[in-house]
């Protein structure tokens, strides 16, 4: 069994990192679909709450918490699939990096994603996921946010580097590569950066 975690600034490619596992047939559990579920629960808007919600679980649960709720999903996805390696896609604080390596231990593999800042802003501003995404000073916002919880100690704890600034077709290679999946046709598909 083995767990591969990433970790990465919005637009660095963890969004496609998880693609490629899904593509392969591995499961992928979303740290920010815990958030999303949570806001929903409590009557907000995932969109525009979805930074208060990821603070507020933390205060109430520990830096950890996160993750915490994540475990169930990660451990019911590797029972009903016939992968034995799972993707967690998110980490944000050192505190999950450790909830995920006390129950894993040496089979989890904590992988950061890599991109300058214009390239990422091009990105997010191309793929337009919410309107924030297209304003460059909302991802400073954002990523002072998402580094006060610890993230860039999480990716100084990387097991894994990769520098995502070269072509979709090597970067989704070096994920299979990871992964230990071969190609998926449909992912290939898709038009080359």
């Amino acid at each position: 069994m083995k767990l591969l975690g990433t970790v990465g600034l919005p637009g660095s490619g963890k969004s496609e990192a998880a693609a490629v596992a899904r593509a392969a047939g591995v499961p992928v559990v979303t740290m920010g679909d815990v958030i999303r579920d949570e806001c929903r629960n409590r009557g907000l808007d995932p969109a525009q709450h979805h930074g208060e919600m990821a603070k507020t679980l933390r205060e109430e649960g520990g830096p950890g918490a996160i993750a915490k709720r994540s475990l169930p999903e990660i451990e019911s996805a590797l029972s009903e699939s016939a992968s034995e390696t799972a993707l967690v896609d998110g980490l944000r604080s050192p505190a999950e990096v450790d909830r995920f390596e006390a129950a894993f231990g040496d089979a989890f593999v904590l992988v950061s994603v890599e991109a300058p800042f214009e390239t990422r802003a091009e990105r997010l501003a191309d793929r337009e996921r919410d309107a924030s995404d297209a304003d460059r000073e909302a991802l400073r916002d954002r990523e002072e946010r998402e580094l006060g919880f610890g993230m860039g100690d999480v990716m100084d704890r990387a097991d894994v580097r990769i520098e995502n600034t070269g072509s979709l077709a090597a970067f989704r290679e070096r994920i299979r590569g990871l992964l230990d999946v071969p190609a998926t046709p449909e992912l290939e598909a898709k038009r080359d950066r």
